[in-house]
């Protein structure tokens, strides 16, 4: 069975790199080189060396087994791009929100469509480099989201890291099928 997963958050949280560190064949990612044209528009933050960004989506998938397929969506971070949020997000059973906690209100709008979209998700604190900048507790308060929603911390550039993040996507999704089932 084919499951659509959004990998959304702001601005080089690391999305390409999530849906690249699992994905089972080459993912297809849309970027495209920063330009002199872009600066004071998309701003990777101070510490960032980041090149690169994604103009379009990233795709990739994983089998997680016999039965089921994950087809991963990552969206481009800049505000600018929002426009293309709808049509990605069309037919997704769930979305994982990737926050960066040095630049935390980057990810604001992606939790806010989400909440708004009622798909279910899970923020997901990126550690860079091993280091969590912020306790869960606080994360979940200065993003003000509910209690239901799962909020860890995974690593975007390993496999199993990845691979946990997800299946507590998948774990929210069922959750909300099993309870519109049965009402």
């Amino acid at each position: 069975m084919p499951v659509k997963i959004i990998v959304a958050g702001g601005f080089g949280v690391g999305k390409t790199t999530t849906v690249g560190a699992i994905s089972e064949i080459a993912p297809l990612t849309t970027e495209a080189e920063m330009t002199m044209e872009g600066v004071g528009v998309d701003d990777p933050g101070q510490a960032s060396s980041k090149t690169t960004t994604t103009i379009a989506m990233d795709f990739g998938c994983v089998t997680i087994d016999q039965t089921l397929k994950l087809y991963l969506f990552g969206t481009p971070g800049q505000s600018r791009f929002a426009f293309m949020w709808d049509d990605l997000v069309r037919g997704a059973l769930g979305a994982l929100v990737v926050v960066d906690t040095t630049r935390i209100d980057d990810c604001y709008p992606a939790v806010d469509y989400f909440e708004r979209a009622g798909l279910p998700f899970v923020v997901g604190v990126n550690t860079f480099n091993g280091q969590l900048g912020y306790n869960l507790d606080e994360v979940r308060w200065a993003l003000a989201v509910r209690e239901d929603v799962p909020i860890l911390q995974f690593d975007a550039r390993f496999r199993g890291s990845v691979r946990d993040a997800l299946l507590v996507v998948l774990d929210q999704a069922l959750d909300k099928a099993m309870k519109m089932r049965s009402s």
